[in-house]
């Protein structure tokens, strides 16, 4: 009898369990919303049942999950999956909510100020021109600028579309028209040094920077106490990029730029499903 060694590529595949940390509400939201949708478009047959679908979907967006990896174990291939994922963040990016809607849905709880702020999400580094203005040179690397509003607690309201990486903070809230809808909704604003210069409207100034030092002029003791109060009512909105950036699937970006604002703007929605449980 002759022993024949078994090559690794004969191996039998094995498939692992992973805990998918979100709670059953935002599953079943998410559920709902595609059995919706594929009735609505009568999509008759799946492969999977669209609670399945869902799971696979958030596991990816959730753990960063490869579809690759994600087709071994659930018998699908790896386009379908990639397939699933741009049409699912597609129906929840359609419910995150408008800028004036927003804002005015703040003024109507009886908020009076919101926060503004700018972030990057890190992407992997393409070749070529086109690529070079998506270098941060603040950050000091490549990524997608997203500006985000969020309420005094800390909740984001708003993501804006996706930019290059070397987007101004003024720059992408002026494009905006961030101070027109503020003025608008009749709130105010806090933000950081990056927008000063955002509202010259000194009659009426609805959005609060504080003051900057220079090598000329120093800050007096009622200016520094004034930042200080400043970033303490800023606080919250770090929260708020706290609670989006549980989604490891912004670690680095692989999708492209074109797809980032529909992702980002799902990813908005669930993170504030997953707060109000």
């Amino acid at each position: 009898m002759k022993n024949k060694n078994q090559q690794a590529g004969d191996a039998v595949s094995l498939v692992y369990q992973c805990a998918l940390p979100l709670s059953t509400r935002t599953v079943q939201y998410v559920t709902d919303l595609l059995r919706k949708h594929l009735k609505a478009i009568r999509s008759r047959w799946r492969s999977l049942p669209a609670g399945r679908i869902v799971v696979i979907v958030l596991a990816v967006l959730r753990h960063d999950q490869r579809a690759a990896d994600l087709s071994g174990g659930n018998g699908i291939a790896a386009t379908t999956i990639r397939r699933w994922t741009d049409e699912v963040v597609a129906l929840l990016a359609a419910g995150a909510p408008r800028l004036d809607r927003a804002l005015a849905k703040v003024a109507r709880r009886g908020g009076e100020a919101v926060l503004i702020d700018g972030t990057l999400i890190p992407t992997r580094r393409r070749t070529g021109k086109d690529n070079r203005k998506n270098y941060s040179g603040k950050h000091k690397r490549h990524g997608l600028h997203f500006l985000a509003l969020t309420d005094e607690r800390g909740r984001l309201i708003r993501i804006s579309a996706a930019r290059p990486g070397r987007t101004h903070d003024i720059t992408a809230a002026r494009h905006d028209h961030i101070v027109e809808h503020l003025k608008a909704a009749g709130l105010g604003a806090l933000a950081d040094l990056g927008f000063l210069g955002l509202d010259k409207d000194c009659n009426d100034q609805v959005v609060v920077t504080g003051y900057k030092a220079t090598r000329a002029r120093k800050l007096t003791t009622g200016q520094k106490t004034a930042n200080r109060i400043i970033a303490a009512g800023r606080a919250p909105g770090e929260h708020g990029f706290a609670h989006l950036k549980t989604w490891r699937i912004l670690t680095k970006l692989r999708t492209s730029p074109a797809r980032a604002t529909n992702l980002l703007r799902a990813l908005l929605v669930l993170t504030n499903l997953e707060l109000d449980r």
